[in-house]
């Protein structure tokens, strides 16, 4: 089954001569103005907010080393940015690790978790049709990093759901009401890549620069058109072949090839007249809640939040079948109808490519989802900017 997308657009070739050129930022540009979002979030000098993007990046391996050393405890972890920066461990046991601060990232440990991560996406695999058959309007499943549950989201108040699908599972369930529609980011007219299907013109944006080691490719979501037209911000208009699409379970992403010589940058503003290098990658298993990343869609522009949920299954058939316990969600406000295929990053590093988002009955929204980079379609890899 095919859905409609949503829109961004990412560097595809060398504009014109005609064209005026666009910035390209440094590296330190680029936090400084992902920094510049953080402060206004979090309510931190520009420098403090600097330091914990910093510490955030340098806290990666340290989360890693420690995702090994308990994984038979491990039930959740996440950063922490309020009062203090810091990343909080939460284990099965009773037995309470000292804190501890490793290259300037704080480490604190909370134990007594009912179950582990692995429990409970081994729970939502073998009971979500179950769950889906017993709540009505069921606006997905996942994993709560912070209390350790199987986070469960209807449409409504539902006394008593908790302690039933607790029995049910095995695992401690945590229910959150949630009267919010579901969908894939639709398309939307006046965009940056265009396509026809089923007579109807969508928009989609694009996200990164890809290569095969022979073709140069683009990514957008997989529920856009298959032959996409390119609009440049000059004006140039580019054909892109459709190479292929990969929309099930748990990926959302396809690629178009004729982009021109590789370029590994990507648009960060509404006007696309500032280009981001691509120097890095994050996969799903580096990426904890709490992480502060940002993403830039045709009809949002740019935009920073932070990661609520790592393994979210979003529900109903929006994977072309049962959605699998993949998806990263990010907090609102910003998503729009005309986000997807939106690239998500922070800094030069990039995270995701935008799949869709939960909005309230009032249309804003409450948070977005994307597919990890690490899901992209084999053979086909992140190109990095010369």
């Amino acid at each position: 089954m095919r859905f409609p997308v949503i829109p961004l657009l990412l560097a595809l070739a060398a504009a014109p001569a005609n064209a005026a050129d666009p910035t390209v930022q440094t590296p330190a540009d680029a936090w400084r103005q992902d920094a510049a979002e953080y402060a206004r979030a979090f309510g931190v000098a520009l420098d403090e907010a600097e330091r914990r993007l910093r510490l955030q990046e340098a806290s990666v391996a340290v989360t890693e080393r420690l995702r090994v050393q308990y994984a038979p405890r491990l039930a959740g972890m996440a950063i922490d940015h309020q009062p203090d920066w810091g990343i909080t461990v939460l284990l099965t046991g009773a037995e309470q690790p000292a804190s501890f601060v490793e290259d300037g990232v704080p480490v604190r440990f909370q134990v007594g978790a009912a179950a582990t991560r692995l429990q409970v996406l081994d729970a939502i695999a073998r009971h979500r049709f179950t769950i889906a058959g017993r709540v009505p309007g069921l606006r997905g499943l996942g994993h709560d990093p912070r209390t350790g549950a199987l986070l469960v989201l209807p449409r409504d108040e539902m006394p008593g759901l908790a302690e039933e699908l607790t029995a049910l599972t095995g695992v401690p369930v945590l229910v959150r009401a949630f009267p919010a529609a579901m969908r894939n980011a639709a398309a939307v007219g006046g965009s940056r890549v265009e396509g026809f299907q089923d007579a109807r013109r969508y928009v989609c944006t694009t996200s990164f620069v890809v290569s095969d080691g022979s073709r140069a490719g683009i990514t957008t979501a997989a529920h856009c058109p298959d032959q996409l037209l390119y609009r440049g911000p000059d004006g140039e208009e580019r054909g892109l072949t459709f190479a292929g699409q990969w929309g099930f379970s748990y990926r959302d992403v396809q690629v178009n090839t004729g982009v021109g010589a590789p370029e590994g940058r990507f648009y960060v503003d509404r006007e696309r007249s500032v280009l981001r290098p691509l120097q890095t990658w994050r996969t799903r298993p580096q990426t904890r809640a709490g992480d502060f990343v940002c993403m830039r869609g045709e009809s949002s522009g740019y935009a920073c939040s932070a990661i609520e949920l790592v393994d979210f299954a979003p529900p109903g058939e929006l994977c072309g079948g049962p959605c699998a316990a993949s998806w990263v969600t990010a907090t609102g406000p910003a998503c729009k109808r005309g986000d997807s295929g939106s690239p998500v990053f922070i800094g030069t590093t990039a995270v995701g490519i935008l799949k869709g988002g939960a909005y309230r009955p009032g249309g804003e929204c409450a948070f977005y989802y994307y597919m990890s980079v690490d899901y992209l379609p084999d053979g086909w890899r992140l190109v990095r900017a010369r």
